[in-house]
């Protein structure tokens, strides 16, 4: 339980600051999500491992590190994380907010967006927090944390640069819920970021033939 407590909460965390920072309009948005997201990995990593995200999570179970029967669970309290952030937010500002394609974004600008950051997402997450050859360093945080910042100031305007299916699930179904969107920019939050985790496993499990 307490690997799913501290998922919930780290999403939570990282899903409230994309929100209040979004809302504010303030153009170092992207820098306040890769640093809220730096601190809770190194708030939770040693709990849980700290993924925050659907994605990493597969990543993360492909490179056996955890089981097949924790995907569900793990996925369900980052999905809850979200959701429930998604509703501070909306109680604190009284503003909506969600993941969505820049003007002019076409699907396959946006699919491509985030399957390219979220490959390097999870490459990052797999060589700096679960390889061998890095077992025990200090920066794994600051490494996982400023790949988001990037990726966000990169193709954000683009794809809404959120790499995380729970990062699109929580704020799009909370909108639904009070009436203020539809799910139709869903699938682009799942499908990119699981096919960008998928590829980086595979990618990193060549850099790393050893395991």
């Amino acid at each position: 339980m307490k690997k799913y407590l501290t998922e919930f909460i780290g999403t939570f965390f990282l899903v409230f600051s994309i929100g209040m920072a979004a809302t504010s309009g303030n153009p170092l948005a992207p820098l306040a999500i890769g640093l809220t997201l730096m601190v809770m990995v190194y708030m939770g990593g040693h709990v849980s491992g700290a993924h925050y995200n659907p994605a990493v999570t597969v990543g993360i179970f492909m490179r056996g590190k955890i089981g097949a029967s924790e995907i569900g669970p793990y996925i369900a309290a980052q999905i809850a994380g979200a959701l429930v952030a998604s509703g501070a937010v909306h109680f604190l500002t009284g503003e909506a907010f969600a993941p969505a394609p820049g003007g002019g974004a076409g699907v396959v600008e946006v699919l491509l967006a985030e399957i390219i950051f979220t490959f390097a997402l999870m490459l990052v997450v797999l060589n700096v927090a679960t390889s061998k050859a890095t077992e025990g360093n200090s920066y794994y945080g600051l490494a996982i944390g400023f790949t988001v910042t990037a990726g966000a100031f990169a193709v954000g305007p683009i794809s809404g640069g959120a790499f995380n299916p729970a990062v699109g699930t929580g704020p799009i179904l909370a909108n639904v819920a009070m009436g203020t969107g539809d799910i139709s920019n869903l699938w682009y939050y799942w499908v990119g970021p699981l096919a960008g985790a998928v590829l980086a496993t595979s990618v990193f499990k060549m850099q790393n033939p050893e395991g």
